[in-house]
C-alpha cells in the first residue's frame, strides 16, 4: 500500500441517475459533495442507455467542484476511489476515446432472447458454476456481444485491436489516467464478477466463457481490462485535471462499495442498499457459496495481497426508481421527497399492491417475462394508496430476497444494516422491520456507497491502518424493531405473493416480445 501525502480522499460515485464527487476526511466525515444528474435514454421499450461522454464530462467537472467546495488543494488529497453502477457497459475506440455506442445500462433487456437461446442450448449450469451468475440480460457479457453484432464500427475496431470494453469504472479510470494518451485500462474484481466473463476461482477472464457469448477469445483478451484487487493503486490521474498527480487507489462496484462502507467485513454480515434498485449482500468470507434459491454469488471485495471475500447477493431492479416513475411518468408527486407524506396520508395500502417488474423480476425469481402490475384496485383507492403501495413494494421485494438468504444459509440475520436514499423514509424503515421480523439499523453515514470507495482508496493510501479501524468509523443512527402482529404480516405477504405470481408470463414469444 502506498504512503499518504494528504489526509483527505475523494470518492467518485457514478450511479444510475447521477454522478457525485465526495470529499471525506480521515475521521470518516464528509467535507463536501458535488452532484449532477445525467440523461436517461429509452430508445425502445426495455432499452435503457446513457451517454458515456456526458458522464465523463460531469465527472471531470464535479471532482474539481467538490475540491473547491471543500476549500482544499490537490496536495491535501491522498487518493481517489471510484464506485459505479456495475453492469452498465461501454465500448470505445482506444485511439480517439470516442464511444462506439451509448452505454447499455444494467436495467436494459435487449439481450433477453440471446440469454433464452443460450439457456436452451444448455449453457446455464456451466456458466453459473464458473461465474456464480445466471444467464440474464442484467450482466455485461450480453451487452458486449450485442454491440459487436449490431454496431459495425465496434467489430471493425475489435479486429484492429483498437476496441476497449468495460463497465463505467473502467471508462472513468481510463479517462482519468490519460485516455488515448496512455490511459490505464483496468477494473476491479467486484465489477469483473458482474460480467459473466470472469471465473470466480481464478479471478481472471475465461476464454471459454467469452466463446459462449460469441466473443472471440483473442479479441476479448485485447478488449477487456486487466483485473485488479478492489483496494490497491491502479494508476495516476493525468491531463488537464484538478486532481492531476493523485493516485486512484480503490475501485468497487456500487453494492460492494456499500458493503465495504457498512463495515460488513465478517461472514454473515448483511446489508441492504435502497437506491435506484435494491441490493442485499451477505458476506460469506473467503469461500464461494452457491445459492439454490435465486441469489447470485459475487465478489464482495479484495484487499491487495489478500484473498478475495465473497458474498451472496439478491438484486431488485426497481426500488427508488419507482418513486421517480410516480413523479416523472404519472405526475403523482412533484418531488421524490413528497412520496412519504402522500403515502402517510392513508392508514394502510387499501388492498393495493404494486409489483414494479418494469424490466422483469430479478432475485429471487429471475423472470424476464414479468411486467409491472398494480393489483387490488377498487373505487376506494386513492393517490395515497398508490403511493403507499409503491413504497411498500421495496420492503416486500427485500423480504423476498432475505428469505432466499435464510433458505440458503439456514440462518436468519440478527439485524439488517440499511443505507441509500430511501432510508430517510422512517415509515418505510418501520414497515421493513415489520415485514421482515428483523431489526433494521440505519448508520449515521447513510451514503455508504461513496464512503466505501473512499475507505478502499484511503486504506490503500495509508490513511487507515486496516479493516478494524474502518469498522470503528461506523456509527448507528437509528434502529427500528419489528412490531406488526404476525397475522397481519402473513395476510399482507400472502396478497403480495399473489400479485407477484400474476405479474409473470406477461412477455411471450411473438409480437411485442423482447428481441435481441
Amino acid at each position: 500500500m502506498s504512503a499518504s501525502t494528504g489526509s483527505f480522499v475523494i470518492s467518485i460515485d457514478q450511479g444510475t441517475t447521477s454522478t457525485r464527487a465526495v470529499v471525506m476526511g480521515q475521521d470518516g466525515q464528509v467535507v463536501a459533495t458535488a452532484q449532477r444528474e445525467h440523461r436517461q435514454h429509452f430508445p425502445r421499450p426495455g432499452w435503457v442507455e446513457h451517454d458515456p461522454a456526458e458522464i465523463w464530462e460531469n465527472t471531470r467537472e464535479l471532482t474539481g467542484l467538490a475540491l473547491t467546495r471543500a476549500r482544499l488543494r490537490p496536495a491535501d488529497v491522498a487518493a481517489v476511489g471510484i464506485t459505479n453502477q456495475r453492469e452498465t457497459t461501454v465500448l470505445w475506440d482506444a485511439d480517439t476515446g470516442r464511444p462506439v455506442h451509448r452505454a447499455i445500462v444494467w436495467q436494459d433487456t435487449r439481450t433477453d432472447s440471446m440469454m433464452n437461446r443460450l439457456r436452451a442450448d444448455g449453457h446455464e449450469d456451466a456458466v453459473r458454476e464458473k461465474t456464480g451468475l445466471p444467464l440474464a440480460s442484467y450482466f455485461a457479457a450480453g451487452k458486449i456481444a450485442w454491440t459487436l453484432e449490431h454496431v459495425p464500427e465496434a467489430a471493425e475496431l475489435a479486429a484492429n485491436g483498437r476496441l476497449r470494453a468495460g463497465t463505467m469504472d473502467t471508462w472513468l479510470l481510463w479517462n482519468l489516467t490519460g485516455g488515448p494518451d496512455g490511459g490505464v485500462h483496468a477494473t476491479d474484481v467486484t465489477n469483473a464478477s458482474r460480467t459473466l466473463l470472469m471465473d470466480l476461482t481464478t479471478l481472471d477472464w475465461d476464454s471459454d466463457l467469452a466463446a459462449v457469448f460469441g466473443i472471440d477469445p483473442e479479441l476479448a483478451a485485447a478488449m477487456l481490462p486487466r483485473i485488479h484487487p478492489s483496494v490497491g493503486e491502479l494508476g495516476t490521474i493525468s491531463g488537464p485535471m484538478s486532481l492531476a498527480g493523485i493516485p486512484v487507489c480503490g475501485i468497487l462496484g456500487d453494492q460492494q462499495a456499500a458493503t465495504f462502507g457498512q463495515a460488513a467485513f465478517s461472514p454473515g454480515d448483511v446489508k441492504n442498499t435502497y437506491g435506484t434498485g435494491c441490493f442485499l449482500l451477505q458476506n460469506t468470507g473467503t469461500t464461494t457459496e452457491t445459492s439454490s434459491h435465486g441469489l447470485v454469488t459475487t465478489v464482495a471485495y479484495q484487499v491487495e495481497d489478500q484473498p478475495a471475500h465473497y458474498a451472496l447477493e439478491g438484486s431488485v431492479a426497481v426500488a427508488g426508481s419507482l418513486v421517480q416513475w410516480l413523479r416523472d411518468n404519472l405526475g403523482l408527486i412533484r418531488t421524490s421527497e413528497e412520496v412519504e407524506a402522500l403515502a402517510g396520508s392513508v392508514e394502510d395500502n387499501g388492498g393495493v399492491y404494486f409489483v414494479p417488474a418494469f424490466s422483469g423480476l430479478y432475485a429471487p425469481h429471475w423472470r424476464p417475462d414479468a411486467r409491472g402490475l398494480i393489483a387490488g384496485l377498487t373505487g376506494y383507492a386513492t393517490a395515497g394508496h398508490l403511493a403507499r403501495a409503491a413504497v411498500e413494494a421495496t420492503a416486500y421485494q427485500t423480504r423476498d430476497v432475505l428469505e432466499a438468504v435464510v433458505a440458503d444459509t439456514g440462518q436468519r440475520p440478527e439485524e439488517l444494516r440499511v443505507d441509500g436514499g430511501m432510508t430517510v423514509n422512517d415509515d418505510l424503515m418501520q414497515f421493513q422491520a415489520d415485514i421482515l421480523g428483523v431489526p433494521v439499523v440505519r448508520p449515521l453515514q447513510t451514503e455508504t456507497t461513496a464512503a466505501g470507495a473512499a475507505h478502499a482508496a484511503g486504506l490503500s493510501a495509508g490513511l487507515w491502518s486496516g479493516l478494524d479501524e474502518l469498522a470503528g468509523l461506523w456509527q448507528e443512527d437509528r434502529r427500528w424493531e419489528p412490531g406488526m402482529d404476525a397475522a397481519r404480516r402473513d395476510d399482507l405477504l400472502e396478497h403480495w405473493d399473489r400479485a407477484v405470481a400474476k405479474s409473470m408470463d406477461w412477455v411471450q414469444d411473438g409480437p411485442g416480445a423482447s428481441r435481441g
